[in-house]
């Protein structure tokens, strides 16, 4: 009789342990973690990355604002922000990517640009096997977005989903507290010389859109055209905004040349912090929020000169 208790369990055993091997597959399996990629493909990866390599200033920011900074293995130049990314190694920069280097760090992620990053380097690195996100972000949601993603990308969702969440609070308050208000025609001046600005396409005029700016070059087919100075004064916009870069002349000087424009009459020349309003990083909202008190101001001066 004392065989038979033992035989009981030893079936017993044998059938734990393959219950435990069949939830184990299925949670293996259910962890697949699925990115849309900016080709409307989908991306899967079957366990979050753990080394991962950015190529663009602003997605080596976003994975620091996902909680996966540590997991960052190597960055691309200017890759300033937060300031432990500067410590971070380099393999290439906006024009060229040190393929050798890459795959020498043994990524099981590189996230990309779509519109920054050479295409011929990318499909090389996807045919050596290495693991390619393409990243493209066209409107401030789509910073939120990112940020939550890429924290499911590192399994770092418990740090990347509250952030996502205050990021996403912010701009609905923004776009609330601006809704409604007077539209302000403004030129928005990329560089001087030659002189580039953007059309209503671009990721800064979207943001604009939020404070109540119009962009009076929204038409224009091109996402950053170079224009002449005479269709600006024809546009006679009622704001000139431009980046400020610390360290040189204000950009927009050139304009007192002609002081019948409403803007510089007015004086009515915007500047938004250039690292901030020129990347598709958490800190747009913080360049947005900024333009929207520098409208808020324009309208005042537009007021009184109109009694």
């Amino acid at each position: 009789m004392s065989w038979y208790p033992v035989r009981v369990v030893s079936h017993w055993l044998l059938f734990a342990l393959f219950v435990f091997f069949e939830l184990i597959t299925s949670r293996t399996a259910f962890a697949e973690i699925k990115l849309l990629q900016a080709n409307g493909k989908t991306l899967s990866l079957p366990a979050p990355a753990k080394r991962i390599i950015t190529l663009a200033p602003n997605l080596a920011e976003l994975v620091f604002s996902a909680g996966a900074g540590d997991q960052l293995k190597a960055v691309v130049e200017y890759s300033n922000f937060p300031k432990q990314a500067a410590q971070i190694p380099r393999v290439g920069d906006a024009f060229r990517i040190d393929l050798e280097r890459i795959i020498e760090l043994d990524p099981d992620l590189v996230i990309a640009w779509k519109s920054g990053n050479p295409q011929t380097a990318l499909q090389k690195l996807e045919q050596l096997g290495i693991t390619v996100w393409q990243i493209e972000i066209t409107r401030p949601q789509e910073i939120v977005d990112a940020v939550n993603n890429i924290s499911r990308a590192a399994g770092t969702e418990a740090h990347g989903q509250p952030v996502a969440l205050r990021l996403r609070n912010r701009l609905a308050d923004l776009q609330l507290q601006n809704k409604g208000k007077a539209p302000v025609d403004y030129f928005y001046q990329i560089a001087p010389r030659p002189l580039y600005t953007i059309n209503d396409q671009h990721l800064i005029s979207i943001s604009l859109e939020i404070c109540g700016g119009h962009n009076v070059f929204s038409e224009l087919p091109t996402l950053a055209p170079q224009i002449s100075r005479e269709s600006v004064i024809l546009a006679n916009p009622q704001a000139m905004i431009a980046p400020e870069i610390p360290g040189e002349p204000a950009a927009l000087n050139i304009w007192h040349d002609w002081p019948h424009l409403q803007a510089v009459k007015n004086k009515t020349m915007l500047y938004l912090p250039a690292d901030k309003i020129s990347q598709a990083t958490p800190r747009l909202l913080d360049s947005i929020e900024l333009a929207c008190k520098l409208l808020d101001e324009v309208r005042t001066v537009i007021k009184k000169v109109k009694k």
